[in-house]
């Protein structure tokens, strides 16, 4: 039997159509089947890969540290230096009431850890969350996503969770002294990127602020640079309580965290001991090729360029059948008028070559969220293979 035949028959499947692409190689923002065709990736592994993949500062992170040692004991028992100096850096770069990580596995492991530290530290149980939220596939995370058709199959989930709209101001008032936390992407993703409003996001720090709600800001999917500062809420003038990561934050390599101030953190060090416990999260080898990748990142002026280069996708894409294009920074959306015709364009282009995908609670939007790498080159060569199949598939 061939791979694709046994990934079919022995590998769980997330859905009755996966792409099934035998990839062998990646390297940059390029990827290579079994056949031998190249695919330049406009997804970076769902924001993952944000200094490529196989970057050569990564791999030699993650050789060093195997020849030292990888799995020892249940996380946080032992002094790993990988865990020790990749929270070091993080907190380095984020404001001074964010010092401490915990690191796991994943990003849904961040938000399920936040949600648990949250009601220990508040003594409260209630969670407001938005419409058209990602935070995970876990339970807890399941919980309080934002979209009912991926919830309904899996109730009764959590009690005590409400749901707002997102930019909207009445809806902070759902936030009382029973909240315990309120969970927010910064950016929402998945419903083909929203912004906060600027006023919004400050008026939702502020009720936090006033109730003793803890303000949980979701950078899972927007953080290292992908809207064009290192942390998305750099660009509003607020600061979290507790910020999620995940997905960039290991480098390609399966690393999560949450973070927020030790005395916070510390709660969940008694009554119970053990209040979140880990066997793999911050494994060593993820934590290095994680600080290599946050080093790339700063060194090598990345973020910088963020900005001129969804400058030029925006100026690039051009064509009737697109309606709108929200961006920020290298998250873009571009929207058509059904999922029919934006699934046709991602099949044409991965036919030629492109891979792309589509959102969640937007599937008539195409997703562009490239290694923030990519070059103007790569991105003419991108844009251009996109309009060809705009113009084949619908002339005009």
């Amino acid at each position: 039997m061939t791979n694709r035949e046994l990934f079919l028959q022995h590998v769980a499947q997330t859905s009755p159509a996966p792409l099934a692409l035998e990839i062998v190689e990646a390297e940059g923002c390029r990827m290579r089947d079994a056949a031998g065709t190249s695919y330049l990736d406009l997804i970076a592994g769902i924001s993952v890969c944000n200094v490529g993949h196989r970057h050569p500062r990564v791999l030699a992170a993650i050789r060093e540290q195997l020849d030292k040692y990888l799995h020892l004991l249940v996380y946080g028992e032992l002094v790993q230096s990988p865990q020790v100096q990749y929270a070091h850096l993080l907190t380095q770069h984020l404001p001074a009431t964010l010092n401490a990580v915990y690191f796991t596995n994943s990003g849904a492991e961040a938000t399920e850890g936040a949600m648990k530290l949250a009601k220990r530290v508040t003594g409260r149980t209630r969670i407001l969350s938005f419409r058209n939220s990602y935070h995970g596939s876990t339970q807890g995370a399941l919980s309080i996503m934002g979209d009912e058709y991926w919830r309904n199959a899996y109730r009764p989930l959590l009690p005590g969770v409400d749901q707002g709209v997102y930019n909207d101001l009445a809806s902070l008032e759902l936030i009382t002294e029973d909240t315990a936390c309120v969970v927010a992407e910064t950016i929402q993703a998945e419903v083909g990127v929203q912004a906060p409003l600027r006023e919004w996001i400050q008026a939702l720090r502020d009720r936090c602020t006033q109730t003793g709600t803890l303000l949980v800001l979701d950078e899972i999917q927007c953080g290292f640079g992908r809207n064009g500062s290192l942390w998305a809420f750099e660009q509003f003038g607020v600061v979290p309580d507790i910020l999620l990561l995940g997905k960039a934050l290991g480098g390609g390599m399966p690393l999560g965290a949450f973070v927020a101030d030790r005395k916070l953190m510390w709660q969940l060090t008694d009554r119970p001991v053990l209040g979140h416990i880990t066997t793999f999260g911050g494994h060593p080898v993820s934590c290095a090729a994680g600080k290599a990748a946050l080093d790339v990142l700063l060194e090598e002026q990345l973020i910088p360029q963020v900005h001129e280069k969804e400058i030029l996708f925006r100026t690039l894409l051009r064509h009737p059948a697109i309606r709108a294009i929200r961006s920020r920074g290298l998250l873009m959306a571009v929207e058509f008028d059904s999922f029919a015709t934006n699934k046709q364009l991602i099949d044409a282009c991965i036919g030629k070559g492109v891979l792309t995908d589509w959102f969640l609670f937007a599937p008539h939007c195409l997703r562009i969220a490239p290694p923030l790498t990519i070059t103007e080159a790569e991105i003419r060569e991108v844009c251009g293979v996109i309009l060809n199949c705009l113009q084949e598939l619908f002339p005009a």
